[in-house]
């Protein structure tokens, strides 16, 4: 008896499909094994795809690795923004913000490990990349800072101090997230309120003129 020959499904996938498909194996391997030891074998049977396939679709390593820095990273700051909840107070939108932060580092610990550890230690246009990434995040933080300076009537001051002190939070988030990894027996909720308790209080004292100063 002849076996009907079938064509594989797969080649019948939408292209848009199969690069996401190819890009979800990548952020996979390079994760496990950073961009220098990761290889296109690998990618290529996690995919369960071919390499001249990858080659055609989404170029070679170093471009699909740029690729993928390129989609976490949007996927990242959309799911901050999505939490912001415009029609809250400064302190309350930043708290949804790192819940939604923390929830993206959980659901999606290669996507974070991608783009904190991996782009960074490439270094070069990958790392690019990651600049653009957290200049985004401390716009966003800024503009809550200052609008809370705002409604206190200390605008000029919350002006002036806002983008050091969101610098100053985004990289704290991001220190709290690798530590975070280690220890997801924590809520995202309560981590959000521990930053929250670290640095929006200080943000205050700050913005108001309450600051500590050495002892002469």
């Amino acid at each position: 008896m002849t076996e009907d020959v079938k064509t594989p499904r797969s080649r019948r996938l939408p292209r848009a499909v199969r690069e996401r498909q190819i890009l979800d194996a990548a952020v996979e391997v390079f994760s496990r094994h950073g961009y220098h030891s990761a290889s296109m074998d690998e990618i290529s049977e996690v995919a369960g795809v071919s390499k001249p396939m990858i080659y055609s679709y989404l170029g070679a390593k170093e471009d699909l690795f740029a690729k993928c820095i390129r989609r976490e990273a949007g996927r990242l700051l959309e799911a901050v923004r999505d939490g912001l909840r415009s029609e809250l107070p400064p302190d309350m939108q930043l708290w949804h913000g790192l819940r939604s932060f923390y929830r993206f580092v959980a659901e999606y610990r290669d996507s974070w490990t991608v783009l904190h550890r991996q782009a960074l230690t490439v270094g070069g246009r990958f790392a690019d990349e990651i600049t653009m990434l957290r200049s985004r995040a401390i716009e966003v933080v800024t503009a809550l800072v200052v609008t809370a300076g705002m409604k206190k009537g200390l605008g000029d001051r919350a002006e002036f101090s806002g983008p050091a002190l969101a610098v100053a939070l985004v990289g704290a988030a991001e220190s709290l997230a690798d530590w975070w990894l280690d220890h997801s027996e924590v809520s995202d909720g309560v981590l959000a309120s521990w930053l929250m308790n670290l640095v929006w209080l200080g943000f205050n004292d700050l913005i108001e003129g309450s600051v500590w100063r050495p002892e002469e």
